[in-house]
């Protein structure tokens, strides 16, 4: 039996929402790591800064980004 035109759109409709829904989600959580990485870089000294090559100007620039603002990369 053939589904009608009425339950193929709904079921379009569902996946296309699970995949806005998924989308929004994965976005969250990488904000979310973003956050918990920059907070984590906002509280290194300024020798563990100068370990991984961070003046404290620039480790305070990145820890103040918002958390939705990520790296292209992470959202491959």
């Amino acid at each position: 039996m053939f589904a009608s035109v009425a339950t193929s759109t709904m079921t379009i409709r569902h996946v296309e929402m699970q995949s806005t829904l998924g989308r929004l989600a994965k976005t969250l959580r990488l904000g979310l790591a973003a956050h918990r990485q920059r907070q984590a870089l906002h509280g290194l000294d300024d020798a563990r800064l100068a370990d991984i090559g961070l003046t404290a100007h620039a480790a305070m620039a990145e820890a103040n980004r918002p958390f939705w603002d990520v790296p292209n990369s992470w959202r491959r």
